[in-house]
């Protein structure tokens, strides 16, 4: 039943997001992922030798979420850190080649998902839906 709350921005987007993210939370639920895991490696795959900082800051998370986050990646053998040569108290993270084969399977798992819980748009809608969203959370987008 609608409510005063709907005609919220921010009351509307919380709603589509957690739909959204359930949706996708159950279906990397089969590989054994949390979402913020398959985010990581996504990033790590685009910006390979990024240092943790940095993708912390990407992530929008602490500097110790993220070293946990690392460390459970590092444990499924998805990632590894490789200390830096200019500095060597530095460490890249790269992924591993099981990291790369899975993130490729993960990437259309994210996909399918996406297209699955916003199946009551159409293709264009969806396009003009993340155009508004990337709007509101992108500097001059």
């Amino acid at each position: 039943m609608p409510t005063k709350l709907d005609a919220l921005v921010g009351y509307a987007l919380r709603r589509a997001q957690l739909k959204v993210f359930q949706h996708l939370v159950s279906n990397l639920n089969k590989f054994d992922l949390r979402p913020a895991q398959f985010t990581a490696l996504a990033i790590i795959e685009q910006y390979p030798g990024l240092m943790q900082a940095d993708l912390a800051n990407i992530l929008a998370i602490e500097p110790p979420q993220a070293v946990v986050l690392l460390n459970k990646l590092e444990a499924r053998s998805l990632a590894v850190r490789v200390r830096c040569k200019p500095d060597r108290r530095s460490y890249g993270i790269f992924l591993s080649k099981a990291g790369e084969n899975l993130l490729k399977e993960l990437k259309e798992v994210a996909r399918l998902s996406d297209e699955e819980s916003t199946a009551a748009l159409t293709a264009e809608e969806r396009d003009q839906l993340v155009a508004l969203l990337h709007k509101v959370y992108l500097p001059e987008a």
